[in-house]
């Protein structure tokens, strides 16, 4: 099989057609399957999914859950059922735009055996209308690495495709972290470049029902810390100078949110972290971090005295 398309989905009744339509249209010259990992849903995605199997039986294999085990079980189980060269990535939220998408891409893929993946810009749309849509990422198209990557997740999973005869048995701390889509592609990616192409080719939906985006962003920052640091021991501390640049911009981002909403006691430790990963030698950063400290020390001392005061008075 030169190329599976894996599907993960749940509760995606109302974009499970579009997105398995959108795959259906991809005008190729190879053989490619869609695996469909369906995680028990609630409503009526696994019917959709069913019907699009009727119709398409030599296309379509469905991997139906008994129970819901949740979205990182259901996509190793799914990507172990991909017997594809190349793996594609495609949430049932999400839809392709461009019906050469897979064909550009595998034609890259296959004139380039240093590279590992291939991606390209989607359009972000949001489903509150609060935000008009985006094209992410911004950068510059062209070749990257596993060191760019650590900087920033600048990958939009919905437009990837992998050379997936890469990939060694994923780690066991995989199953535990978050975001798994940006671990993934470091995995992916850790002996080989990577191309960004320089067109878009997939829309991200955002919206209240996503896994990741509808997490605080608060959560979604500590959650890549824990990732970054299991990513750092995996890769035997190889980068460990740039993944700890990336972990202490995420507590400066935490620090500068306890502090907008009033949480001394939170600011101070994420200003620890900050301390810890670097931050006082980051020219750019001292003042503001300055400030933080000041503000959760000034919240501490005032906590002792406030106690103080009150025992003095009894």
């Amino acid at each position: 099989m030169k190329l599976s398309v894996m599907v993960i989905t749940y509760n995606h009744e109302r974009f499970i057609a579009q997105a398995l339509e959108s795959v259906l249209a991809q005008k190729v010259n190879f053989d490619y399957e869609i695996v469909v990992g369906e995680d028990c849903s609630t409503d009526r995605t696994r019917e959709i999914l069913m019907d699009f199997h009727r119709r398409c039986p030599d296309k379509i294999v469905p991997l139906l859950r008994n129970h819901n085990v949740g979205g990182k079980e259901n996509l190793l189980a799914t990507l172990a059922a991909c017997r594809g060269q190349y793996v594609a990535l495609l949430e049932g939220d999400d839809y392709w735009i461009s019906e050469d998408k897979l064909q550009k891409q595998v034609d890259f893929l296959d004139a380039h055996p240093d590279f590992a993946m291939c991606c390209s810009r989607a359009e972000i749309v949001y489903e509150d209308g609060a935000h008009a849509s985006e094209v992410w990422p911004s950068r510059v198209a062209g070749a990257y690495g596993l060191e760019d990557l650590l900087t920033e997740n600048f990958v939009a999973t919905c437009s990837v495709l992998y050379r997936w005869g890469s990939v060694d048995p994923l780690p066991a701390w995989f199953r535990k972290v978050r975001p798994g889509d940006w671990a993934l592609h470091a995995l992916v990616t850790r002996t080989a470049k990577f191309e960004l192409m320089d067109e878009i080719t997939a829309v991200y939906r955002v919206h209240s029902g996503g896994l990741w985006s509808a997490l605080r962003v608060a959560d979604r920052l500590r959650k890549t810390i824990r990732m970054l640091n299991a990513l750092d021991r995996h890769l035997r501390f190889q980068y460990h100078g740039t993944i700890q640049r990336t972990i202490l911009g995420c507590y400066f981002e935490l620090a500068r949110i306890a502090r907008e909403e009033g949480r001394r006691v939170a600011t101070g430790k994420y200003v620890a972290g900050c301390l810890r990963h670097g931050g006082w030698q980051k020219h750019g950063s001292r003042r503001t971090l300055a400030a933080y400290a000041a503000y959760a020390l000034i919240g501490s001392w005032h906590k002792v005295f406030s106690k103080a005061k009150r025992e003095i008075l009894r």
